[in-house]
């Protein structure tokens, strides 16, 4: 069984799925990790974000796979902290929106899906998780905050309160970047259920993941 997580940028799906998954026991599925390490790939070969082509020939030369804390591992090299740097996190959109990466990456979230434990279940997140990648999941949701709240929220993360503005415009534009890509763009499924997590901590919207789905 599948349950797919889908939202924009700092809409809390890495914190809630992680969370979902522990609870119930079950794989957890960072599709957004997978795109920061294609992204930290390609800034380190010094290819142009803007080359479909350079980018889509990193994606296919890399080997993602996770380790047993769901930390992706890049070619068996933990991929953590640098997949989160500010380099990477600006760059990550424009690398992500080519065909020629999505399709890799897809083609891997897919198979790791299939790798699961048959016994168990997986929980994914993403931006496309719901629409393209499991587009039969049992069970859909769909994160959203407003912007400024999203931002506030990366500032505390971050502990950089001072970088509000800096932090609130890159969100802003990640999310025109992300629902207006032409392959595979941010929208919401018809059938996924919304959850609007202003004003909501983890653990209530876990909690209500949960519900959702023992009902």
């Amino acid at each position: 069984m599948t349950i797919a997580i889908d939202g924009p940028a700092g809409a809390g799906k890495s914190t809630v799925a992680r969370g979902v998954a522990r609870l119930l026991g079950w794989t957890f599925l960072d599709t957004g990790a997978m795109y920061r390490a294609v992204t930290l790939e390609v800034l380190r070969c010094g290819v142009e974000t803007s080359s479909e082509e350079d980018c889509g020939r990193v994606a296919r030369s890399l080997d993602l796979t996770f380790d047993s804390k769901d930390q992706i591992l890049i070619d068996g090299v933990p991929g953590e902290p640098g997949i989160r740097s500010a380099e990477v996190t600006r760059a990550v959109s424009a690398v992500s929106a080519h065909p020629a990466v999505r399709k890799v990456v897809v083609a891997d979230q897919r198979a790791l899906a299939d790798a699961c434990s048959p016994e168990g279940g997986l929980v994914a997140e993403g931006r496309d998780t719901t629409t393209v990648v499991f587009p039969n999941a049992a069970h859909k949701f769909f994160l959203i905050a407003t912007a400024s709240e999203r931002a506030q929220r990366r500032a505390r993360e971050l502990n950089q309160v001072h970088r509000l503005d800096e932090i609130l415009a890159d969100i802003e534009r990640r999310d025109l970047l992300d629902t207006t890509r032409s392959d595979s763009p941010l929208r919401e499924a018809e059938d996924a259920v919304r959850i609007e997590t202003d004003g909501l901590s983890p653990d209530e919207v876990i909690a209500r993941i949960l519900s959702e789905v023992r009902s």
